[in-house]
Formats: structure tokens, C-alpha cells, sequence
């Protein structure tokens, strides 16, 4: 990566050298972040804007493992594409997908569904890529097993043990401890690890102004997983529970494999259980309900 690029009518921001040799920087204005990171857009003349996103230094990690993940997903259309990665200063360079989250649109139906299909057709491209064993993501997979039935008995036990100290109901945490044994078979069928996303609801789907879908962001969830949690989370991310969306989610994934309703079912319990126990770390209370009654299905 070059030293410093060319500098239009502002100042240098202070990652300009790490952007690509040649670059006339036009305008860098600030887009959304958190408490991760800090985001901007760089405008370039000539050149397509580009996206900076800078961590602060306690989420390093999360940079590490955003850069890992969209490179290992670098042949999936919709993806942003690393420039360029500064360890150092804790710095991605990006493409710049253009568009708003999904949920910031008013759609028409039909422009809903597009979007659903589309999404099916993320999903099942990245489920392409297959993992040498399942586990929780960063740059490697950390404490890898080879099995899924060790994976899921392993995160529902962890995700129950929180869902009870964090005031969930007993009968709640039984009744799915229950359906984790009985449903072993289903997910016994999965035999082997692929990427997932783990975090696919409209507002990592990014819209443009025609109505269709430019892309798909934030990878910082992602694990090395049975493919079927990724369609479980993103149906349980709809409160609306839409019969529609969900028929196009599985027209755009195309064809299950064996018991992939089964492992859905089971894997939508297993994000309720994760839901709840977020939305009530943070005090978000309006979503409970519903997370209860899916809990309620076990």
C-alpha cells in the first residue's frame, strides 16, 4: 500500500496514507458508528468513494476478524471488499456499498420480497464456503470441534445458563433443555461447518434508491456454524413473523438439506434465548413478549 496519496480542497485526514496511491481526496464525511468504531466516507475525484473505518483500541480483535471474514468471503457478490487493513492503526479501508439499511426504506411489497430472495441468495453463496470445524470466529476458529452435535449441545448450554441469570424463567430454560435432547438426530444431520453470517436482519442489508439490494454488512457476528442458523436468525429477527418474507428467504436459498426445518425450528429457539437475554441486558423491554412466546414452541 502506498505511502500518501494526492490531497484535494480539504484537509488530510489522518488516515490518508493508507489510502490507494493517487487518491484525490475530495470531501470525507461521517457516517454512522458505535461504540466499535468510527466510519467514514471518503469522496475521491476520479475514483470511487471509499469506506475508513477506525476501532478504538479495546476492539481490535473486532477489526481483525471483520478484515478475516469479508476476505474469506471475498467471492460473494454484495460483500464490501478489503483495500486495505492497518493493524497498527486499528484501520480497514473498504469498498463503499452504496445504500441505506433496508429498514430505513418504505418498500412496496414486491420490492420486500426481492429483497427476501436476495437475501436467500446470500446466504446459501456463503454457506458455500466451507470451515474445517465449528466454533466461534476471529481470525481462527476458537475452540474448534468437529462435530455439531458438540456445538449446539455446547452453545445451548452456555445460552441457557445466561438466559437464567440474566431472570428467565425456569420452565422456559427446561422445556428447551428438553427439546436440545429429543431433536439430536436433526441436527446430527448437519456434516460440516460453513461461514455464516449469524447476524442477517434488515438492517445489515443495504438498499439503494432504485428499491433493490447493493449489499450486505457487518460481519462481527459470524461463525463457523450449520448453515441453518442463518436462516433461523434472520426469521427470528421478524417480529411480524411474514409468512411472505419467509417464503422468499427459502425460494432465494433454494432446495434444505435434511432435517433443515427441523434444525431451523431448534436454532430459532436457540436466538430467542440469545435475544431475550440482550434485549434485557439493555433494557429493551418491548420485544420480550415475543421472544417468550417463541420460547413457548419448545
Amino acid at each position: 500500500m502506498p505511502a500518501c496519496p494526492t490531497l484535494g480542497a480539504v484537509q488530510p485526514p489522518p488516515f490518508a496514507e493508507i489510502l490507494p496511491s493517487g487518491s484525490v481526496v475530495t470531501e470525507v464525511v461521517p457516517r454512522s458508528g458505535g461504540s466499535l468504531h468510527t466510519v467514514h466516507e471518503v469522496r475521491r475525484a476520479g475514483a470511487d468513494p471509499l469506506i475508513v473505518k477506525q476501532y478504538a483500541d479495546r476492539w481490535r480483535a473486532q477489526q481483525r476478524k471483520e478484515v478475516h471474514v469479508y476476505r474469506l468471503a471475498a467471492g460473494v457478490a454484495g460483500v464490501p471488499q478489503v483495500v486495505h487493513a492497518d493493524d497498527e492503526r486499528a484501520t480497514t479501508v473498504l469498498t463503499l456499498i452504496r445504500g441505506k439499511p433496508m429498514w430505513e426504506h418504505e418498500l412496496e411489497p414486491a420490492a420486500v420480497r426481492a429483497a427476501y430472495r436476495r437475501m436467500g441468495e446470500f446466504l446459501a453463496a456463503l454457506h458455500r464456503i466451507s470451515l474445517p470445524a465449528y466454533g466461534h470466529l476471529t481470525t481462527e476458529i476458537v475452540d474448534p470441534v468437529a462435530d455439531n452435535v458438540t456445538y449446539v449441545r455446547r452453545i445451548f448450554a452456555r445460552q441457557l445458563d445466561e438466559f437464567l441469570a440474566a431472570g428467565g424463567r425456569r420452565d422456559l430454560h427446561d422445556a428447551v433443555a428438553r427439546r436440545v435432547a429429543a431433536d439430536e438426530e436433526a441436527y446430527a444431520a448437519c456434516t460440516g461447518a460453513v461461514l455464516c453470517h449469524n447476524d442477517l436482519h434488515e438492517g445489515n442489508v443495504l438498499i439503494d434508491d432504485e428499491g433493490t439490494v447493493a449489499g450486505f454488512i457487518d460481519v462481527e457476528n459470524a461463525v463457523a456454524a450449520d448453515p441453518m442458523t442463518d436462516l433461523a436468525k434472520t426469521l427470528q429477527f421478524d417480529p411480524e413473523e411474514s409468512p411472505e418474507k419467509r417464503a422468499a428467504l427459502f425460494e432465494g436459498y433454494g432446495p434444505l438439506p435434511p432435517y433443515g426445518p427441523e434444525r431451523i425450528a431448534l436454532y430459532r429457539l436457540y436466538h430467542a434465548l440469545e435475544l431475550w437475554t440482550w434485549f434485557t441486558s439493555i433494557g429493551e423491554t418491548a420485544r420480550l413478549p415475543g421472544l417468550v412466546n417463541s420460547l413457548l414452541r419448545a
